[in-house]
């Protein structure tokens, strides 16, 4: 029988090495798998390489990771905002490395990596310092640069529901990078507000197939407040 279930997001994240490539959902806070990550914080991993679309907000999910000192690299695409403040002092000492990444390049570079593309080209960042470097082609009148796929060990993301075989479905623009993320990790562990028995999730529902992810954990989102 085939059981994805996990019974606590400590259990779900307690493999992750040191030096681990680690994606992690979320467009901001929308879609953040915060317990997996403060459990992952609790684990202990450290030299993590993380792929999220910014450089964590606040004092909780991938901030708190910044802050605790696991963070080695980040790749993103907006690293400064307002409130990030942990990655800004980490970056200042030179405690974490950034590659810095437009997002639309970030989510074609992941996509890739789980469509099993060698490569992509784009046309985004030709003729600016993202471009120094790399390959260019012109095809079809158009300069492009050329870009690889970006692939992670772990990806930790957020859904709504999911069935113990790994199927999900998401609430609204929670969902942004989850599903490529599946698609790009050697492990993908969901976190969901629930999961329900088989056969209750419509078939025509499920964004992320459950053969892209190899844990499911049913835990509640922590209160924004929650982590100091």
């Amino acid at each position: 029988m085939i059981d994805k279930s996990i019974v606590s997001a400590e259990a779900a994240v307690a493999d992750i090495e040191d030096g681990s490539v680690v994606m992690i959902g979320g467009f901001g806070t929308a879609g953040m798998p915060d317990q997996l990550i403060e459990a992952l914080i609790a684990q202990g991993a450290r030299d993590l390489t993380i792929i999220n679309n910014n450089a964590g907000n606040g004092e909780t999910g991938v901030a708190a990771l910044i802050k605790a000192g696991r963070v080695k690299k980040i790749i993103c695409s907006f690293p400064r905002q307002a409130d990030s403040h942990h990655f800004d002092a980490a970056y200042r000492a030179g405690r974490i490395e950034l590659e810095l990444v437009p997002q639309g390049n970030l989510a074609a570079r992941i996509q890739a990596a789980g469509a099993g593309l060698g490569a992509i080209f784009t046309p985004t960042g030709f003729g600016t310092l993202l471009a120094e470097g790399k390959e260019t082609r012109e095809i079809g009148g158009r300069q492009y640069v050329l870009e690889y796929p970006i692939h992670a060990d772990f990806a930790l993301i957020k859904a709504h529901r999911g069935d113990r075989w790994g199927n999900l479905v998401y609430r609204k623009t929670a969902r942004n990078f989850g599903p490529i993320m599946a698609m790009a990790a050697k492990t993908t562990i969901a976190q969901v507000a629930r999961i329900v028995p088989l056969g209750d999730l419509d078939p025509e529902a499920v964004v992320t197939p459950g053969i892209f992810v190899q844990r499911v954990v049913e835990a509640a989102p922590l209160p924004l407040h929650a982590v100091a």
